[in-house]
């Protein structure tokens, strides 16, 4: 599974996980779709098969949800909250490297399906 961090998410979670291996990248690496709009981040990411990796239900879910009674698939859907992975915690990083890094490992096919990370 290829993976896309929204721009909410540091880009240093997909160097970390791309030295383990995996091929993740994150919005924040991407000129293109920095401080794009979600559908536009979408789009890409159905481009490119890459499941997103987001705590923005309330815009993804009905993005996905388009595509689905539209007879498309999508990529897939990563949750996360900001409960379970503070972003103002220092050691968010690490413990979001590490559930990724065994989401990775699981080899799910996570497409047209949501996941929450945990």
């Amino acid at each position: 599974m290829r993976l896309l961090l929204d721009e909410m998410w540091p880009p240093e979670i997909a160097v970390q996980l791309r030295q383990r291996g995996h091929d993740v990248i994150a919005v924040a690496e991407r000129p293109d779709l920095r401080g794009q709009p979600d559908t536009v981040v979408f789009a890409a990411a159905q481009a490119e098969l890459r499941p997103i990796v987001t705590e923005n239900v309330i815009d993804y879910r009905p993005l996905a949800a388009h595509e689905l009674r539209r007879g498309n698939c999508h990529a897939g859907l990563i949750f996360t909250t900001n409960r379970r992975f503070p972003r103002h915690d220092s050691r968010t990083t690490g413990r979001m490297v590490a559930a990724l890094a065994v989401l990775l490992s699981m080899d799910l096919d996570v497409g047209n399906l949501e996941h929450w990370l945990s």
